[in-house]
């Protein structure tokens, strides 16, 4: 909808310094509120289905009833609106509710701070030297709490029978526990179901990762639907494999590539061009390209080369037979990025 120049020169005639359009008095602020006043009366005109004043709503059963007074916080700050009321009290406004003291999106700047590590404090205190809005710390706690139910109804939603294949991984990141901000271990369960799509199965916190907690997030798993997993991408974490096999017996349990070669290279003296890190890299790579070594011997003689400097390559790739086909291009970013 264009909006009339004439109107916004007519707007802006006392304009002198910025605070006149965006201070706390100012034309936005002003703007904002007559709009959302005139949103209201139309959408109560609506649901009545006449006019104020207008003949129609005599012995109607039901017609204005005055107005009432609403404090509306946001990013423009605190905004006083008049809100119009029916006799029958049947009105249910839809751009600002009835109950509702915060504008669309103000819940969301609070849970992305609370997200962010900030205490219920600074929270306080940022929206306040930002927004120039007074909130209480109860405010912030019941804004946050509301988003817990939604959570638990992510993390215990059903899921799909069968995932062709599941990475499982956990990442340190560091989180605010009891007013003291340490690591913390989030395992993270991706699952890519049959039609190719990705799709995080669930996220737990815990102090530190470990096979016998991995063991619990897939019984959870077991229990929210989870039949079978044909491929289960890990690390090298002891004992991982032993607690998939125990939920998953058929499902086959492959290390990822980038934590195989990243480990397979720590033998590898980087110092030495002939065999350093980015021509091992590649090597490896090439060796994926021929294809296994049981159908040339490719992936085989790269390794047997690649080990009479360092025989640590072999007991590494040898312990886990992760040969996979790579692309030829850029075989050192493949083997970072796939």
């Amino acid at each position: 909808m264009a909006i009339d120049k004439a109107l916004i020169d007519q707007l802006l005639a006392d304009y002198k310094k910025p605070e006149d359009i965006i201070g706390e008095n100012g034309l936005l602020k002003q703007l904002t509120k007559a709009i959302l006043e005139r949103a209201l009366q139309a959408e109560l005109t609506d649901h009545l289905g006449f006019e104020k004043h207008d003949p129609a709503g005599h012995h109607s059963g039901n017609t204005r009833n005055g107005t009432g007074r609403k404090a509306l916080k946001g990013d423009f700050g605190e905004l006083e609106l008049e809100t119009p009321r029916d006799r029958q009290a049947s009105f249910e406004p839809k751009i600002v509710a009835k109950g509702q003291t915060r504008f669309t999106g103000f819940d969301d700047k609070i849970v992305s701070m609370y997200a962010r590590g900030m205490s219920t404090r600074e929270i306080q205190g940022h929206l306040e030297e930002i927004y120039g809005i007074e909130v209480s710390p109860t405010l912030i706690s019941n804004v946050t709490e509301a988003i817990v139910e939604e959570v638990k109804a992510w993390q215990s939603r059903p899921l799909e029978e069968l995932y062709p294949i599941v990475y499982l991984d956990a990442m340190m990141v560091k989180m605010r526990d009891g007013g003291h901000v340490q690591n913390q271990a989030v395992y993270v369960v991706l699952g890519v179901d049959l039609s190719g799509q990705k799709e995080v199965l669930g996220l737990w916190v815990a102090q530190q990762e470990g096979a016998k907690f991995w063991l619990q997030v897939l019984t959870e798993l077991k229990n929210r639907g989870v039949k079978d997993i044909f491929i289960a991408c890990v690390d090298g974490l002891k004992g991982f494999p032993e607690a998939i096999e125990a939920l998953y017996p058929h499902t086959e349990v492959q290390l990822c590539i980038v934590h195989l070669v990243r480990a397979s290279l720590n033998y590898v003296p980087w110092k030495q061009p002939q065999v350093g890190g980015s021509r091992s890299a590649a090597d490896l790579s090439c060796g994926h390209d021929r294809g296994s070594p049981a159908e040339s011997g490719g992936g085989n003689s790269e390794v047997e080369r690649l080990s009479e400097p360092e025989p640590g390559v072999a007991a590494e790739l040898g312990a886990h037979h992760a040969f996979f086909p790579l692309s030829r291009r850029h075989s050192q970013g493949d083997l970072y990025h796939q």
